[in-house]
Parts: structure tokens; sequence; C-alpha cells
């Protein structure tokens, strides 16, 4: 490797000793995606599955775990400061009869989603698999005695949707992770020592990728709980990531770090927001990037089963969000969280029945589309495949639709009935770009308007 320093054996002893130390301090606190960065190159596999992720659009999250007992959501034990050996004595109790895995992912795929994401270990450390890593698991520590993950897997196989698995990179029971800004109240006896929490980490990691079939993605959640440390913590995620990716090379990896992406990393994610938006405040300066994006947000107002969150988003609004995504070209990884029996809450069913209705007919102008060439406007939004521009108009008094794009515009529709629509276009003149008016007729009022342009 060449010195960066090329005259360097020229100066004298002192001198160089402090180069020396300066380089090594910058490479010390270099971010390690930069130092990574021409390492990492995708497999024809990997980005054979990132197309067909990023195709699917709509997703459905399951957060589940012996913390819907306490009906608190999935932060009870961190928000109560719980001592980790009384929240645990939950797991003593669990037992959801009801829980059917041939059935959610049947009312699931109805809904028009084409993925599932279930959190296989959550921040309480509790492990829905029966894990060779601890006995804190759904297997091991309950009555219930049944492999949740792998029941799930086989479901999902059967039925053709796509499963990706959350797993938490922190951890508020085990006194080997090294404490960051959360889970100071468990009162753990704290022994941190980082090699025996990743080699706890990998173990299971290559029980979910050896076990269960074939994995979409590993969904990690967590690295935002060392933000906050003087000197910056390493994760060794390119280990955990080439892990994967040798594992299951068709399988994704995301991380919602809430910064930008990593090498190794194959999905953008974007919590409780749109892209290129921080309304959340979760996205702070995150730049958007070429890889498939997804944003995931609650359906309700929880992750985890809350008894008394009940203010569910109505279909309208999460048809309009599932509209948003797309026009960003992201997929909507939408949350429920199931509920201590096993089952899914009604009102979540009611929302996936009305949801997949709508895309049984709609669904053309979401599935397989990217981001429209007409931004984001107070009216709507817009997709696009191949040469279909569907502008999605989910503000119901709008009756004029003015926009610029870099194509012409040969054919305006409603993508409902077929009928042609008025419209006009003017080139401006440089040609390079086209200067369209459309005129939306007095319809049915309805959730979302659609006007199929054939461009050319």
């Amino acid at each position: 490797m060449k010195h960066p320093f090329p005259h360097f054996s020229l100066l004298s002893a002192a001198t160089r000793c402090v180069l020396s130390l300066l380089v090594l301090t910058l490479t010390l606190l270099t971010p390690h995606r930069l130092l990574a960065q021409a390492t990492y190159t995708p497999t024809p596999e990997c980005l054979e599955s990132r197309q067909e992720f990023a195709d699917m659009k709509f997703g459905i999250f399951l957060h589940w775990g012996i913390y819907s007992m306490f009906g608190q959501g999935e932060w009870y034990m961190q928000n109560a400061n719980l001592d980790w050996r009384e929240y645990q004595k939950a797991a003593s109790a669990f037992y959801p009869h009801l829980f059917n895995a041939d059935e959610w992912v049947q009312a699931i795929k109805a809904s028009g989603a084409r993925y599932i994401t279930f959190t296989s270990r959550h921040h309480d450390s509790f492990s829905m698999w029966r894990t060779e890593q601890s006995d804190y698991n759904i297997v091991d520590a309950t009555p219930f005695g049944r492999d949740v993950v792998g029941e799930l897997a086989d479901a999902c196989h059967r039925q053709g949707i796509r499963l990706h698995l959350y797993y938490s990179h922190l951890d508020w029971r085990r006194a080997d992770y090294p404490l960051g800004r959360t889970g100071h109240g468990t009162h753990r006896d704290l022994k941190p020592c980082w090699d025996t929490y990743l080699q706890f980490m990998e173990g299971q990691l290559t029980e979910l990728l050896t076990r269960y079939g074939a994995i979409g993605a590993i969904w990690f959640d967590g690295v935002w709980d060392h933000d906050s440390d003087s000197i910056p913590f390493d994760w060794d995620l390119d280990r955990q990531y080439a892990l994967i990716h040798r594992l299951q090379p068709r399988c994704l990896v995301g991380n919602n770090h809430h910064q930008d992406v990593n090498p190794g990393e194959d999905i953008q994610i974007f919590e409780r927001d749109v892209p290129g938006q921080n309304l959340a405040g979760y996205s702070g300066d995150m730049q958007i990037s070429q890889l498939p994006l997804e944003t995931c947000q609650t359906m309700n107002g929880m992750w985890g089963y809350k008894i008394t969150d009940q203010d569910y988003k109505s279909t309208d609004e999460l048809i309009h969000l599932l509209i948003s995504t797309s026009g960003k070209g992201a997929n909507l990884l939408l949350n429920i969280g199931p509920q201590p029996n096993g089952q899914l809450p009604a009102t979540a069913l009611d929302r996936l029945r009305e949801m997949g209705q709508w895309l049984s007919v709609n669904g053309e102008t979401i599935y397989g589309t990217r981001a429209g060439d007409v931004a984001e406007q107070s009216w709507g939004a817009s997709t696009r495949r191949g040469e279909h521009l569907y502008l999605h108009v989910t503000d119901p008094d709008v009756r004029e639709l003015t926009f610029t794009l870099p194509v012409r515009v040969v054919k305006a529709a409603s993508f409902a009935d077929g009928s042609k629509l008025t419209y006009r276009q003017l080139q401006d003149k440089a040609g390079h770009r086209w200067f369209v008016t459309i005129q939306v007729p007095e319809h049915t009022p309805t959730v979302d308007y659609i006007i199929d342009l054939v461009t050319r």
C-alpha cells in the first residue's frame, strides 16, 4: 500500500511518529461504511432478490412476543423499568392457544400484501423459535412449546408469501450486551463482553437461515442504542452481513439504524416516514439511496399489542399511505400487533380485508411500479410502470392537474372505466419538457381517482 505521505522516510523520527498517529486517528474516526465501501459487491442472486422485493410494494409487519401479555406495547420492559427476573416470569404463562399460522398468512395474503416481516427476537431478548443459544425461547420457556417462527415459515412457503425476519441488535436482559442508552432499569448484573454477545447473535442468525427454508430478508433494529456513545461503537456489521449473504445469497439485509446505508445492506428503511420526510424525527439527514426503499408504519399507534390503543388509521388513510410510499418508489411495511391469545385484532383484520379489496382492482397501478415522473402533490402522487404513468388523485375536489413531464402524453384515460380524458400539452422551446394540463371529470367520491397516461 502506498504511504499517504510520499516523502515519509525523509522526515525526522519525531515527525514520522506524529504523522503515523495522525493517520491511525483518521482511520479510526472514519465511518466504517466508508472504509468498507469498495469491498461489497452484491451477487446476481442478491440483485434479483432486490428487484423482486422492490416490485412487491406492500408487506405486513408483525410485532409479537411475551410483551403482548402485558398489553402495553413492545417497550413495556424498558418503559416501566421492569426487573428482568420478574419480566421473564411472563414466559411461563404464555399460551397463545388460538395461534394459527395458516390463518394469519391467509388473511395477510388476502390483503394484497406480498411479504411478512416477523419479530423473531425483540429487545426483551425472548426468542420466538427453539434456539440452542438460549433457553429463553417460546419452546423451552413457555407451556405453549411450539416453534412460532417455524410454523409461520411453513405457512408462508405453502401460500407463496415471502418471509422476512426482524432481529434485535440490542438486548435488555443479557449481561454480556454492552449497555447503550436504553435498558438501564432492568437490573442486570452487567458483564459486558462483545465477543460472547456477537457469538450469540451469529449463532441465532445461523439457525434462522439454515432451519426455515428461504428467508427473504433479515431486518435489524437497535444500532441506535449506541448512537450517543463518546467513542463510536463498532457493531461488526460487515461480519454479520457477510454471514447472512453467505448462508443465503438471496437473503437481503435491512437495518433500521436511522442513518445512511452501509455497505452490505440491500434495503433502506425509513421508520414512520415516507422517504424524504422526517415527520417522526427518525430520518434526520438520511440521504435517499439507490437501494430498494421501505417505510414501516403502524396501523394504529403502537408496534406491539396495546390493549388501550384502538386509534386505528382508517382504510382510506392506509390506502393513501400506500399510494404515497409507492409514489416515492418505496414499499409500505404496515404493522399489526397480534394479541396474547395468538389472534390478529379484529379491527386489523377489517383493514386487511378492505385494503385487499382495493388492491384487487387497482393493484396494477401499485405492484411492480416505480416512483412516477410527477412528484407528490397536494392532490396525490404518481407511479410508473413501463409507458404507463398513473396519477393517483386522492383529493376528490380537484378538477384540473398541471405538471411537467420529460416525455409526451399520447393518451389519457380513467383507469376505472377507460373513458378518455381531456388534456393539452405544450413542449418547451428547448424540447426537453412537456407542460401538461388534464381535466379531472366530475366523479363519485372515491379514495383514489386514477388517471392512466400513456407516454412515449
